[in-house]
């Protein structure tokens, strides 16, 4: 018996890790059908024998486990850069994929604890609760939508723009039906059953030709030619400037050159988040003699920068993006309001650091968190535009940057340098296409050490800088579509597509009984 669940356990822990490589930036999408439709399968054949349903716990954990081992990895990089944190590295290679995989335990629990039998209600129920789960996976806390199966898709650009309609999680589902379907060929009672598997072909392809459509529609709109460019760096400054006391005198200089000035252009530069170190907000000024001949009144520069604010004798940190006039006085700022659990706030932060704990990304004390995301709306110089602020892995919310869309652009910083030449800039840069077709909008994405890109509404990539090189890229013109279905509805459609799969889960059940 003990050899028997050992080699399940191999088996469920290989299914997961086979699953990452559906992701980004493999991509095999192929991989899914088969270790989807398997864990189905196993958990059906199980349930028809095994009488304790605590075990299924036990199953999902394993397939979680091998799934996130191997396509989180590369949070642990960010703990070199501190030899003070480097006892945590193998802490955080099994714990945060071990709590991550609880929730791929209480998956397969859920479905057994609702008696699941070879019937097709059993095939929509488990993608039901698959579905659901990876949405509170999201939400609750301080949520962790990463990798969700959908992202396997970011290549395909025309399918993926049913997001526009749908968004990530409802499409999320389908894809969790999708590649589980043919399960349903080999547990069918009847050839009435593989009538699903062609559905979700013919629903795959007509998800193509609507993006093809809506690609060749936005293809043909005219083009905008903007009185101003928004140019958005690339850098590739070294993430020891943190820890090696590493005078700001040098990457300041650095981005100037790379921003390389026009004097006659109205131009927005976009520098990366938390570009200089050992400065705040306020203390920018001070190297105003630097940008003296290089800026001036057409220039503005949108930089992430801390900032900080003095409460009662209580000093608060923030992570923001402030927007500065060629004389660096601050027209407008945004302070963060998504941090990174232990990257940027220490949960519970008194008792943790009396264990030696203490945050990646800043060296003082935790950030503080922004009261909320206004939209920046700037005029200045004759110039009037409006953007979406996103810090770094705000980006990956889908339904949560925004309540309204009366904005011109999403403007995305990062500093992708923690996590080194992995696979983890890669993931992050994929959640900007996605948000991108969600929200009908141009992301402009400035990164140091990752991807800068400008995205269009399509998801398009229509400039790249590939990570660990500098340069620059310029937005002086554009298309705007309306604004999509889920800008305006949001998450409430992934409501009514849930209903929708309660009302065929209630549809077969009822006509097998029958």
């Amino acid at each position: 018996m003990k050899i028997k669940f050992y080699i399940e356990l191999i088996f469920l822990i290989s299914l997961g890790v086979l699953t990452s490589l559906s992701l980004p930036p493999f991509n095999y999408i192929i991989v899914n059908f088969l270790t989807f439709s398997l864990l189905y399968i196993f958990l059906v054949k199980k349930f028809e024998v095994k009488k304790n349903k605590r075990i299924f716990f036990l199953y999902g954990w394993l397939f979680g486990f091998g799934y996130f081992v191997s396509n989180l990895y590369w949070i642990s990089i960010s703990l070199t850069f501190d030899q003070n944190l480097k006892f945590l590295i193998p802490l955080t290679i099994i714990l945060i994929p071990g709590f991550l995989a609880l929730f791929y335990a209480l998956v397969t629990y859920l479905f057994v604890v609702l008696k699941p039998d070879k019937n097709l209600s059993s095939f929509f129920l488990f993608s039901l609760i698959f579905g659901i789960v990876e949405f509170l996976r999201g939400s609750i806390l301080t949520g962790f939508p990463w990798n969700l199966i959908a992202y396997s898709f970011s290549n395909q650009i025309e399918i993926l723009n049913i997001t526009s309609i749908i968004g990530t999680y409802s499409f999320n589902l389908f894809c969790i039906s999708l590649f589980t379907s043919p399960s349903i060929f080999i547990l069918r009672e009847n050839k009435k059953d593989i009538g699903i598997c062609v559905v979700f072909l013919i629903t795959t392809m007509s998800f193509y030709v609507f993006g093809s459509q809506n690609l060749e529609k936005f293809n043909n709109q005219a083009v905008k030619q903007l009185d101003y460019k928004i140019r958005i760096l690339s850098s590739n400054i070294s993430i020891d400037r943190f820890y090696n006391n590493i005078d700001p005198l040098t990457a300041i200089e650095e981005l100037i050159e790379i921003s390389s000035t026009e004097k006659n252009e109205k131009i927005i530069f976009i520098w990366p988040e938390g570009i200089i170190p050992g400065i705040s907000q306020d203390q920018l000024k001070e190297y105003k003699w630097l940008f003296e001949n290089k800026f001036n009144e057409n220039h503005l520069l949108a930089i992430g920068i801390n900032s900080k604010e003095d409460e009662n004798k209580n000093i608060k940190y923030f992570n923001s993006l402030s927007i500065f006039d060629h004389n660096l006085n601050i027209i407008s700022s945004y302070k963060k309001i998504n941090l990174v659990p232990f990257g940027e706030f220490l949960p519970f932060e008194k008792f943790l650091k009396s264990f030696g704990f203490k945050t990646i990304t800043n060296n003082y004390q935790s950030y503080s968190k922004g009261e909320e995301r206004n939209i920046i709306n700037l005029k200045y110089n004759n110039l009037s535009v409006k953007i979406l602020p996103l810090i770094c892995y705000e980006i990956i919310y889908s339904g949560k940057i925004f309540t309204n869309s009366d904005f011109d652009y999403i403007v995305n910083i990062s500093e992708d340098g923690w996590f080194g030449k992995s696979i983890g800039p890669a993931q992050h840069f994929t959640h900007s296409i996605f948000r991108a077709i969600e929200s009908g909008k141009h992301v402009l994405r400035s990164a140091n050490n990752g991807t800068t890109a400008i995205i269009n509404p399509m998801g398009v990539i229509e400039q790249k800088i590939d990570m660990n090189k500098s340069g620059y890229i310029d937005l002086s013109e554009s298309r705007k579509i309306e604004m999509t279905p889920f800008a305006k509805f949001g998450n409430k459609i992934f409501g009514f597509i849930i209903l929708l799969y309660i009302f065929l889960i209630f549809s077969f059940k009822k006509s097998k009984n029958e």
